[in-house]
């Protein structure tokens, strides 16, 4: 083998990852490659990589195409260091430069398999976007709302693998599902104090440290405090064993289009609301192109779903294995409510913690829950560590 060739490898994956799904080759054999620049992305069940080339030179034999499965290190391409692209083929490179693919609209043309360069972008500097994509895809004839009133008339399906991420998903759902005891107790907060607390401090908040002050970080923060009260609901079961963990790492769920995932807020109990703010906004900007990093994924001694950001009334949250419980917030509303013999109006949000039984008593779950209820309706007393 020529000392020139350069032997093109899948990225290490971590020890939790046995496989991957190559997504995307964004160059072809003869095409000039040039070092730094992402030659294909790579879907794990967590996140989706780009391999970029570690040497310029000609992308000289393929030998694992789209949608093929792949293990860490494995072969997939060769590069030939020393070569040059012909006259022709740089032409035409040169040419594809210009019509750039947005992450979103990739994601969608490998799901629909359409072929997004030959597409002509309509974004800026013609960049191919996700409604180009969809807009390349054939639209039956018949409106599908006159095809359920006619009974001869067309009636359109459309089959699409699920992502590896989502069948992650599907099967870590399953999995708690399947092996938890899983119990949800509920309880209902009193907003007014965060949203008073947030509405005086949030342009001075927003003015020092660069990010805005949301509801999330009170939310972690009330967490830690019970947590910290309650370690067995910040454990873990290991087969007949419960792992206590001396620190909390918080996981918090972000939809994006790939798919939910629950990126890791580290030794939370040590952030500040701006950390934890500052971190929370970096996660959903990054998770939706699908830039999170596997360690960023991986662990997590405690998890938050908020369903509210959807307009979510009350859930029953699923446990994220192995982790033993997590907490589901849910739409702030203004409710009725009794107080001193009165209704009243408040800003109400209904809490639900979902709690593995076996380790968990019912006992321990409803006061860690009354505890994260009463750090929200009195957050001086988090902010001052009393």
């Amino acid at each position: 083998m020529s000392n020139t060739l350069l032997a093109v490898k899948v990225p290490q994956l971590s020890e939790s990852v046995s496989e991957a799904t190559l997504i995307t080759w964004h160059k072809q054999v003869g095409d000039a490659v040039v070092e730094g620049e992402n030659l294909i992305d790579v879907e794990t069940d967590k996140v989706v990589l780009e391999l970029p080339a570690s040497k310029s030179g000609v992308l000289t034999k393929i030998i694992k195409g789209n949608g093929e499965k792949v293990h860490s290190e494995e072969l997939i391409a060769y590069i030939d260091t020393a070569a040059t692209a012909s006259p022709a083929v740089a032409a035409v490179q040169i040419k594809n430069t210009a019509a750039a693919v947005s992450p979103s609209a990739r994601k969608l043309a490998h799901e629909l398999d359409v072929d997004a360069s030959q597409l002509h972008g309509s974004g800026r500097h013609g960049l191919i976007t996700k409604e180009d994509v969809a807009h390349a895809i054939p639209q039956p004839a018949t409106p599908v709302a006159a095809s359920i009133a006619v009974p001869s008339g067309n009636r359109p399906e459309q089959r699409v693998a699920m992502t590896r991420i989502r069948q992650r998903i599907a099967e870590r759902l399953l999995q708690s599902q399947q092996n938890a005891a899983i119990l949800t107790t509920f309880n209902e907060v009193n907003m007014q104090a965060v949203i008073d607390l947030r509405n005086r401090y949030k342009d001075a908040f927003e003015k020092k440290h660069g990010v805005k002050l949301g509801f999330s970080s009170f939310f972690v923060k009330a967490a830690v405090l019970a947590l910290q009260k309650f370690p067995v609901v910040n454990a873990s079961v290991d087969g007949t064993d419960i792992i206590y963990h001396g620190y909390f790492d918080i996981g918090v769920a972000i939809g994006s289009e790939r798919g939910l995932v629950v990126p890791i807020i580290r030794d939370a109990d040590k952030l500040s609301l701006a950390d934890i703010e500052k971190q929370i906004v970096d996660f959903g900007a990054r998770a939706k192109v699908g830039k999170l990093t596997m360690e960023e994924l991986t662990g997590g001694t405690f998890s938050i779903s908020n369903g509210g950001v959807f307009g979510s009334m009350l859930s029953t949250p699923i446990i994220n294995p192995p982790q033993a419980a997590i907490l589901g917030i849910h739409a702030t509303k203004d409710r009725a409510v009794v107080e001193d013999g009165k209704i009243v109006i408040r800003p109400i949000n209904y809490l639900a913690v979902s709690y593995d039984h076996r380790i968990i008593d019912g006992r321990e779950a409803v006061q860690f829950l009354a505890t994260i209820k009463e750090a929200l309706e009195f957050p001086g007393r988090v902010l001052l560590d009393l």
